[in-house]
């Protein structure tokens, strides 16, 4: 066994929801803000986020100029005197790798445009080699911007439908609400460090979704189960005797995630970065939404109790 697990106590006391006012106003300012810094200024399609190509049309290439390095000055100079609009070029692997972002100026042909930003860079490199080249339309790119808001909410809905079916409305109502907390702050997260919103965020913030509704279920489960089993137990403490019940599962298992995209963050390359940061994020940040968000609209809502009848509470060193 491992001898630091010791380290963790077999029961814990803590008393959630008594500070759950205090989470809710953090909370709420948390999502207004991430809402501003998203929505404003509004510039179309992903208003305040910084738009990969996926959604905001362009072109990415990556290149190489081995064995020498490759400069960097001199490739975004040379793109920026084409008049290539928002232009991004960055160390990519190895010194002698650069990826290139390049938007298609208005009225051009995307083939005829990446043709000639080659033929520049060769002249200006010398020699170059053309690994990767990816082009999306404006026409595309929107529609990828809407599917993949599509995606999110139809997600987003479904694990309502879900929730509803295996425990009750009440439940989840909170585990939706938990789940847009999550997602806003996500996005949040995103518009302040200006991380680059793509396909591969998209499939990050579902991914956090997943994993936020699967901590959020474990404990929507231990509540129902000490429902049935404490009727007469208030149900603010029913609520912090269900976390505590769940909580060195919930942090093992979110420490070994966290560890594991950290290793991706450092060594993943530019390319994984921005995922692994967003997903570090979110299993932190549903985490909280679990026991700060989605519990305590159990809480204002209420719920039944079961029918089965009611056991004593056992002292808190034999549960």
């Amino acid at each position: 066994m491992w001898p630091l697990i010791k380290l963790l106590p077999i029961t814990t006391n803590f008393r959630f929801v008594a500070f759950s006012r205090i989470a809710a106003v953090i909370s709420v300012i948390a999502v207004i803000g991430s809402l501003a810094m998203v929505l404003i200024p509004f510039q179309p399609p992903c208003g305040g986020l910084a738009c990969g190509i996926d959604f905001k049309g362009g072109t990415l290439l990556e290149i190489s100029t081995a064995p020498k390095a490759v400069d960097l000055g001199a490739v975004r100079q040379t793109l920026e005197a084409a008049r290539m609009g928002d232009v991004q070029v960055q160390a990519f692997g190895s010194e002698t790798s650069a990826m290139v972002r390049f938007q298609t100026p208005d009225g051009a042909h995307p083939a005829d445009t990446v043709a000639s930003v080659k033929a520049e860079l060769t002249k200006v490199l010398g020699q170059v080699a053309f690994t990767k080249t990816d082009v999306v339309g404006p026409k595309v790119s929107g529609e990828l911007f809407q599917s993949g808001l599509t995606a999110l909410l139809l997600a987003i809905l479904l694990m309502l439908f879900y929730i509803w079916f295996r425990f009750e409305l009440q439940f989840g109502v909170g585990a939706v609400v938990g789940l847009f907390h999550d997602v806003i702050l996500t996005f949040g997260l995103i518009a302040l460090f200006k991380l680059e919103f793509s396909l591969t965020t998209i499939a990050a913030i579902l991914t956090i979704i997943g994993y936020s509704m699967n901590d959020t279920v474990v404990v929507f489960d231990r509540l129902r189960e000490n429902l049935r089993k404490y009727k007469t137990m208030p149900l603010r403490d029913v609520i912090d005797l269900s976390i505590n019940e769940t909580l060195s599962r919930t942090v093992i298992t979110g420490l070994t995630a966290v560890l594991a995209l950290g290793g991706l963050a450092i060594f993943g390359g530019p390319a994984l970065f921005a995922f692994s940061i967003i997903m570090i994020f979110g299993i932190v940040i549903g985490t909280y939404s679990s026991i700060y968000v989605a519990a305590p609209v159990i809480l204002l809502w209420g719920v039944k109790r079961g029918d089965e009848p009611a056991e004593p509470l056992k002292p808190a060193a034999a549960r």
